[in-house]
């Protein structure tokens, strides 16, 4: 409907000079069109009731048009009943300090710390889990450079020092749907290494990790790396490639400047069904040793993640398996060493904040293929929420060199501020 003006309003307005029109395009938020403007007629006691007359007019047609424009603004049918509207209210300005601020925040990046406190009990073994420490603390700034890039930068603050974990930018608007990074980054050799320690669903690394990656921290380098899509049906299907600087920890050595290290990562991922996943991937590295000229490490790996995650149920239950293979081919002055390691490990969701796992391993030494560590261990983590976390683990582990360790591990995690979503 129309909200229209009575013809004896329309000639009352023009008596006193106001054109009803004017009227109609100032409720419409219209600037009217210039008009002559008639000449003012002084009202006479006659027509004083016809003005107030007018005037309540004038209001309900005014109520008429905001109940018309809430009507189109809510998707009804004209005519159809919709709550009235209140007086519209002018919207008071921000104090002056307040828009500073907001303005302020605007090129800052967004930053979090994740603190990670580890308590270890029992017979100590030949690892270097001291009985009480705050253990690798993260703190990450992340923002959007500009509408081509991003920048991540994650530092890991420990009892001993600062170090640089990861910090990189990544091109996001490349040909093709390629990203590409650009610093220091974790490596996309297998499933866990990539993932920090935070992430991870124990509280300690794996042994593959440990053994033939170069160490708790696993493969960390400074390079570029590339992920392309190849299509595949349905499947979604990623290939990274990684050239990355000749050094890393235990694992590469790079005498030369120009010994690089490399690295290519192909994984597929599908859904069996609305309620289960799979993800599988390849794996494949290497790098100088630096034992003799030119002698390098190849790395060759296998892993596979299967989820169950069911819509209905999701937030009571929920499970999900894992396992990876690692292989280390060492050139080797005294003889060449092939080392493998394995782990494979489930978990399951209780409740709806408590987890239950289990995990069994084993992995030869990079630098002695004859000796072979294993272990087994069970976890219940409980999430009071979700920026805090407790997990405590049982495990064994039964070294090369004949001692065997019984230890409990007690994990408090906690984060404040906002942190980006890792890798699924």
């Amino acid at each position: 409907m129309r909200p229209r003006v009575s013809c004896r309003a329309a000639a009352v307005l023009m008596a006193v000079g106001l054109p009803a029109a004017t009227i109609m395009a100032e409720e419409q938020g219209v600037q009217p069109a210039a008009t002559p403007v008639a000449q003012a007629v002084p009202p006479t006691s006659s027509t004083q009731e016809e003005i107030e007359t007018l005037r309540r007019e004038i209001e309900d047609l005014k109520s008429q048009i905001r109940a018309l424009r809430d009507q189109v603004g809510a998707g009804l049918a004209p005519g159809q009943a919709v709550a009235p509207s209140p007086p519209s209210a002018p919207i008071p300005s921000p104090a002056p300090a307040a828009v500073s601020s907001q303005t302020s925040n605007y090129f800052n990046p967004s930053v979090s710390v994740i603190g990670n406190y580890l308590g270890v009990g029992g017979s100590k073994g030949t690892g270097n889990l001291q009985s009480s420490s705050l253990r690798e603390s993260e703190v990450s700034f992340q923002a959007v450079v500009d509408p081509y890039a991003r920048a991540d930068f994650f530092l890991s603050f420990g009892e001993e020092g600062v170090d640089v974990e990861e910090g990189f930018v990544t091109f996001t608007s490349l040909p093709g749907g390629a990203l590409a990074k650009v610093g220091r980054m974790r490596t996309a050799f297998g499933k866990i290494n990539p993932l920090h320690l935070h992430v991870l669903p124990w509280p300690d690394e794996p042994l593959p990790i440990v053994n033939l990656l170069g160490g708790e921290e696993g493969w960390i380098g400074t390079g570029v790396s590339g992920a392309f899509l190849l299509p595949l049906g349905d499947v979604f299907s990623e290939a990274t490639v990684q050239v990355l600087r000749g050094d890393s920890g235990g694992l590469f050595t790079a005498p030369r400047r120009g010994d690089l290290a490399y690295n290519g990562h192909y994984r597929v991922f599908g859904d069996l069904s609305e309620a289960t996943n799979l993800e599988v991937g390849l794996s494949y590295g290497q790098g100088p040793n630096s034992l003799v000229t030119r002698s390098k490490t190849r790395l060759e790996g296998m892993d596979a993640t299967l989820r169950w995650q069911p819509l209905r149920t999701a937030t009571y239950r929920s499970a999900s398996f894992r396992g990876e293979f690692i292989r280390s081919r060492r050139e080797d002055p005294l003889g060449d060493q092939t080392a493998d390691g394995w782990f494979l490990s489930g978990e399951y969701q209780l409740a709806k904040r408590w987890f239950t796992g289990a995990r069994i391993e084993a992995a030869g030494h990079a630098d002695d293929a004859a000796q072979t560590d294993r272990g087994k261990a069970v976890v219940l983590t409980f999430w009071p929420s979700e920026f805090s976390q407790l997990r405590g683990e049982l495990r064994r582990r039964e070294y090369a060199d004949g001692e065997t360790a019984d230890e409990v591990l007690l994990q408090l995690q906690f984060a404040i501020g906002a942190h980006g979503a890792h890798p699924f």
